[in-house]
């Protein structure tokens, strides 16, 4: 008996999600209210509420799941050597990425702009001092004899990929994942990782 509770539980939550992203093509996440979610997932309010305990926890449960399957990707990908980046595996790397992008575009879409792209940028600084704080630490990036701060490393790399993925998501364009991670890798490897002292492998 549990066992089919827990089923309808899992599919009324997966119809409240699919139709928060549905209205997430044609509107803002500041606009889209609750009746409106209960209204496309053909529920009530209260069990909307038996679900989530408002909007934002649905938001955040989202987030949540995109978070932990980019985190599952870094881990799959171990990209440094020393202090040598392997160009390759970033390539496949957010090439994985960008396929979760792709396959939730809506809902992306929704957070990359906005008071809603706060909480995901703080959710990938977190996720990337999670991954990467040791590494840029043994790294010791200096300019001028000046140490370059983790923080500084990790809020520039974060607004260099929220911006990929907002001109993604919310332009007209014909790339897919690998054609896109293609690109970030030729701009990445032949600029900005060398100006950190990085070393490349493109092997």
């Amino acid at each position: 008996m549990k066992k089919k509770t827990d089923l309808r539980v899992i599919r009324t939550k997966k119809m409240i999600i699919e139709a928060f992203v549905a209205l997430s093509k044609t509107k803002e996440y500041e606009e889209i209210t609750i009746q409106e979610i209960a209204d496309a997932a053909m529920i009530n309010r209260a069990t909307f509420y038996a679900h989530f305990k408002d909007k934002q926890d649905l938001y955040d449960q989202i987030l949540e799941v995109s978070i932990k399957a980019f985190a599952e990707i870094l881990d799959t990908e171990k990209l440094l050597s020393g202090k040598t980046v392997k160009l390759k595996k970033m390539e496949r790397m957010l090439t994985k990425i960008f396929q979760v992008i792709q396959e939730n575009k809506p809902f992306f879409s929704s957070i990359s702009d906005g008071r809603a792209t706060i909480q995901f940028r703080q959710k990938l600084i977190e996720l990337l001092y999670d991954k990467y704080e040791e590494i840029f630490k043994n790294l010791k990036i200096t300019e001028n004899d000046i140490e370059v701060p983790i923080d500084f490393i990790v809020q520039y790399m974060t607004s260099i990929f929220l911006g990929t993925v907002h001109w993604l998501v919310n332009y007209e364009n014909n790339f897919n994942p690998d054609h896109m991670a293609r690109l970030v890798i030729k701009l990445v490897g032949n600029g900005h990782l060398t100006v950190l002292g990085i070393e490349i492998d493109r092997d």
